[in-house]
């Protein structure tokens, strides 16, 4: 039996385990990434663990989410972030230029490698054949340290494209239709490889808007063949030598697939609050918006750029309609300015932000209340944009140029023919804004500057031989980590101070849950199907244990969250019988006794709440049991030396 495109990488980076769905396996790391609303954390967390110098064949911090510099929190993060790098070997992008996704898929994304980054997006590599993998801070430090990173070996979900796109129908709808076909929680404990002649059509960009928003699947990652299209977009960077032909065996199996007409399709919209919530455009044709951004690690590819260009040139904005557009990278940007695209711009009204994150992470240019805001971004979660009854809509480059002129939603496909938009040979190189880490020879030298906004990383305690605890929250299906630790300008600078931080904690649910919880001196946390989806911020685990909870119970979890919660020492359980969620309420008594003993070895639990026993799954590895008797991977892994 043959090999598909992620298990060929897999077996060549493969510490432990083997390679079998559902089994635990330890992957080596080549590349790491981490950007400035995780990276604080994530050194922290290295400088505890006292490695001197990371081991990784290349680790990048990116300034890109925090950098609204209204206060001096911001500033004084980028500052630590930029010494603490410069000190242990790791590259720094500085602010302005760009965002992670986007210039790591210029400047150094390498097929057939493994990534992982403190960013649910990190698979947007696997737009160029790489292995990219969101993962919490502390896996990215360990990873940075030489260590293994570990993850359920995933089964793999083929999605054979065949046709080509037709006029103004982009990769985003692509992607949008695989989230209508399978929705959030249909990629969980799995990697979606693209395959089919519909790939040879899709150049690295439309292929990396495809993967980044797979993420939105609950998917492990996802990845498309190194191919001609690869060799022709990482020569046009320069990096004719990083390429190499990756792709599946004839004789491959996969545990599903699927086959998505590319000529089929039409353009496509996630209506609020979920990516999956997916409807045509021509459904919601002619509803009046107030607000159209641009951008994001899924749509600001030069690519995209100039496409939205070409349909705005000679043209104005509708009056009633606020345009945001934000380039992905410096390189991008001085493209656009170059060829002159940016001036068609500019003339058409639009309003041109940073190389960053900004809207996308709610770093500025919320919509007005109970406004409609079209983004090409890749998430729509309630109150994420900034204004809690805002409605967000996902949509194309395309669409949202189209709608922009309109001022109410347009389909682009009624416009005709589209512009022809060509990329050049070669892109504009310059790398200056990309710092180079000093020797470690002289890292002696380097301070390490630390503001007085960052605090000391909480400490997990190993789990008591019996539970007896409150229930202190209870929480629905679908529940995000935007839910549990919104974004957002306010919030966002307090990213390394979790005392400062707790204070925000689920309020989008219950404003009351940060001092209920620290009044009740913690307790444990009910939610329902997927629960923690969305961003890979760790944060949603740590502020939690800082506020005393022990344990989660929920119907399921998502990837990245429940790693987050062994992480750091909170146990996160399911229940048996989902029907049984109904049996518990918030405030109720929770009793687990041989607690302790059924985290270090048992399969099951057993929950004592209003007279009813309740079934719980224990479903570790033996090396999580170690974390969780451990209290969290910081202390396992100075007691293993």
């Amino acid at each position: 039996m043959g090999y598909s495109v992620v298990q060929k990488i897999i077996k060549s980076h493969l510490i432990s385990g083997k390679i079998k769905a559902g089994s635990e396996i330890g992957l080596r790391i080549d590349q790491t990434l981490t950007q400035d609303a995780t990276g604080t954390m994530a050194y922290l967390q290295l400088e505890a663990m006292e490695i001197d110098r990371v081991k990784t064949e290349l680790s990048v911090a990116y300034i890109d989410h925090n950098t609204l510099q209204s206060g001096f929190e911001n500033a004084d993060d980028h500052r630590y972030i930029q010494t603490v790098a410069k000190k242990h070997g790791v590259r720094f992008s500085r602010p302005g230029n760009g965002i992670c996704h986007q210039v790591h898929l210029e400047r150094f994304g390498v097929p057939g490698k493994t990534l992982i980054g403190s960013d649910s997006h990190t698979p947007t590599a696997g737009g160029i054949g790489m292995l990219g993998m969101g993962a919490g801070g502390l896996d990215v430090a360990v990873a940075m340290g030489g260590g293994a990173y570990y993850i359920t070996m995933p089964r793999v979900i083929k999605i054979n494209l065949v046709g080509r796109l037709s006029d103004y129908v982009g990769a985003k709808d692509v992607i949008l239709e695989v989230l209508r076909m399978l929705g959030v929680k249909g990629g969980v404990g799995a990697v979606i490889e693209y395959s089919g002649d519909g790939v040879k059509t899709l150049s690295v960009p439309q292929r990396a808007t495809i993967t980044n928003m797979g993420a939105e699947l609950g998917a492990t990652s996802s990845i498309f063949p190194s191919d001609e299209a690869t060799f022709t977009f990482l020569r046009a960077q320069g990096r004719e030598e990083d390429y190499t032909e990756l792709s599946a065996d004839p004789d491959a199996v996969y545990d599903a697939e699927y086959t998505i007409d590319l000529s089929a399709l039409k353009p496509l919209a996630a209506c609020p609050h979920s990516p999956d919530n997916v409807k045509s455009v021509g459904e919601l044709a002619g509803m009046k918006i107030d607000q159209v951004c641009i951008g994001s690690c899924t749509n600001s590819s030069l690519s995209d750029m100039l496409t939205v260009a070409a349909m705005l040139k000679g043209k104005t904005v509708h009056p009633d309609v606020s345009l945001s557009i934000s380039p992905g990278s410096k390189q991008v940007y001085t493209m656009l300015a170059e060829c002159g695209a940016l001036t068609d711009l500019i003339s058409a009204g639009a309003r041109i932000l940073e190389c960053a994150c900004g809207p996308c992470i709610g770093m500025g240019f919320s919509p007005k209340s109970a406004g409609v805001s079209l983004r090409t971004f890749n998430r729509n979660f309630l109150a994420r944009s900034g204004t809690a009854d805002a409605s967000v809509y996902l949509v194309s480059p395309e669409t949202a140029a189209a709608s922009a002129i309109a001022g109410v939603f347009t389909d682009p496909t009624s416009l005709g023919v589209a512009p022809t938009v060509e990329l050049p040979e070669r892109f504009i190189i310059n790398d200056n804004l990309i710092e180079l880490p000093v020797t470690a020879e002289e890292a002696a030298n380097i301070t390490v500057e630390r503001g007085p906004n960052i605090k000391p990383i909480p400490k997990g305690k190993s789990p008591a031989e019996n539970l007896d605890c409150e229930l202190i929250l209870k929480v629905g299906d679908n529940i995000t980590t935007d839910h549990i630790m919104p974004a957002g300008a306010k919030i966002l600078p307090y990213r390394s101070n979790v005392p400062k931080l707790s204070e925000f904690c689920f309020t989008v649910c219950d404003k009351d849950f940060p001092e209920r919880a620290m009044a009740r001196g913690g307790g444990v946390i009910l939610g329902g199907h997927n629960y923690g989806q969305g961003s890979s911020r760790e944060h949603a685990a740590l502020v939690p244990l800082y506020l005393g909870v022990k344990a989660v119970i929920a119907k399921s979890f998502a990837r990245i969250h429940v790693a987050n919660l062994i992480n750091f020492g909170i146990i996160p359980m399911t229940l048996a019988n989902e029907d049984d969620y109904e049996k518990i309420r918030e405030g109720d008594n929770i009793k687990i006794e041989g607690f302790r003993e059924a985290v270090a070895s048992e399969d099951k639990a057993y929950l004592t709440v209003n007279g009813e026993k309740i079934e719980l799954i224990l479903n570790f590895s033996s090396r999580q049991r170690e974390i969780l008797l451990a209290g969290g991977t910081l202390n396992y892994t100075k007691t293993k030396g």
